[in-house]
């Protein structure tokens, strides 16, 4: 388990600023390997300190959350709080963020367990794939042939990948069509699994690619090798202890008194509620116990404020951090210092058609200058605007593009920059005079 400054470190490689955003969620995730150390009945006692994250859209704050869970491989999802509103008074069933956090852990589990196993289930794969094959490749050849030496020069060019779009025919199983309908209790019942489990498994033979049917029958193996009763309840585990839900939008539902809406949101709110203190959820999969699940909500707060939700969601989370609004300097980082910075994915994707993308450093300042400046006057969607800014940039570019051209170099520097973006630059300068 990393420290709170590795995982600081790695958020940084992906996040520009937001130092203490980063410290908190950092903190809360040590302190899950703290509790993890301790003796059970001290552990049950220590519940997860929820955090709230406050700051206009596009600064990072769903991007921290998401991050974090793929730094420690953890169950992620992320829920809108708007979404419980829809259908008025009572809202949506709020348990389905419970639900959606399990089938997040199922995959995590299955997918290290199909890994695991992975070596095992190929060779039974390639033993059926090559028993079919074989007598195909070997009728074109003579009868004279060194048949020990021909199925070892036959198998080696298998392995190479040499018969991948060859065709063949395959037994493989027929999936039963899944319907799924909530039960009483609010979990779901799977009808094509309740079918195939009363049934013969349907099996029906199949023309496809060598490369295909390996893929198709390596499925079928994995699923064959692993235990699903020990992936449900690994899966369910780790939801209960490592899962993070994020609840985004959450000042959408914290308005103010003597609004004709607060009837509505405060219900959401009171559903909510008991999810994050700590209940038992039903899920196809078993009972999933929240106490230990770590919520992390976010909203702007532009109209409202924290302290108009109700006190009882409140003091649910107790951590509350303001994050910073982006400047210039923000901007030039975002375009250059992460991993995935924007310009390195256009360089790339242009890479694919033959544009070799060079930014130069003006450049990249009069991006910074303008993606501030259109914060500023218009709406403030935070690094979200570089992405709009940069489509109209290379708009032409990315248009007349193709791999049948042969590679050229195209140098993106400030002249380029002003050029390409002069109306909205006029519009700019327009508005200084507007009142």
């Amino acid at each position: 388990m990393m420290t709170c400054k590795e995982i600081v470190k790695n958020l940084d490689a992906f996040i520009i600023g937001q130092a203490k955003a980063k410290r908190a969620v950092a903190i809360a995730l040590r302190n899950r390997y703290r509790r993890s150390r301790l003796p059970k009945e001290l552990k049950e006692e220590i519940t997860p300190k929820n955090i709230i994250l406050k700051g206009p859209t596009g600064v990072g704050k769903t991007e921290i959350a998401r991050r974090l869970a793929k730094l420690v491989n953890a169950p992620f999802v992320k829920v809108e709080a708007t979404k419980y509103t829809e259908v008025g008074y009572v809202g949506r069933d709020v348990e389905s963020m419970i639900r959606d956090l399990v089938e997040a852990s199922v995959r995590i589990v299955r997918q290290e367990q199909r890994e695991k196993i992975k070596d095992k289930a190929s060779i039974i794969v390639d033993k059926k794939i090559t028993d079919i094959l074989y007598p195909l490749k070997k009728s074109n050849k003579p009868e004279d042939i060194d048949t020990e030496k021909f199925r070892e020069k036959f198998y080696e060019d298998y392995k190479k990948g040499i018969y991948d779009q060859d065709v063949i025919d395959i037994d493989v199983k027929e999936q039963p069509k899944q319907i799924n309908l909530l039960d009483g209790g609010g979990g779901e019942i799977n009808i094509g699994q309740i079918m195939g489990g009363m049934f013969k498994v349907a099996r029906k033979v199949k023309k496809m690619t060598v490369e295909r049917a390996k893929e198709i029958l390596l499925e079928e193996e994995c699923e064959k090798l692993i235990d699903p009763d020990s992936i449900n309840k690994e899966a369910i585990y780790r939801a209960e202890q490592e899962g993070i839900i994020f609840i985004d939008e959450i000042d959408k539902i914290a308005a103010k008194k003597n609004n004709g809406q607060d009837v509505s949101r405060e219900g959401v709110q009171r559903d909510i509620l008991p999810i994050v203190e700590g209940s038992v959820v039903n899920t196809k999969y078993g009972v999933v116990h929240t106490d230990y699940i770590l919520f992390i909500a976010a909203g702007a707060f532009h109209i409202s404020s924290v302290s108009d939700l109700i006190p009882e969601l409140q003091g649910r989370f107790p951590i509350q951090v303001e994050l910073d609004s982006l400047d210039k300097e923000d901007f030039k980082k975002i375009l250059t210092i992460p991993q995935n910075a924007i310009t390195t994915q256009y360089q790339e994707l242009l890479k694919i058609d033959n544009v070799d993308l060079e930014f130069t450093d003006d450049a990249i300042d009069a991006i910074a200058e303008l993606a501030k400046d259109e914060n500023d006057t218009n709406e403030n969607i935070g690094a979200r605007r570089l992405q709009t800014i940069m489509e109209l940039l290379l708009e032409d570019i990315s248009f007349n593009a193709s791999e049948d051209n042969p590679m050229v170099k195209v140098k993106i520097d400030k002249s380029f920059v002003l050029n390409s973006m002069k109306e909205l630059i006029h519009t700019h300068d327009f508005k200084k005079y507007v009142l």
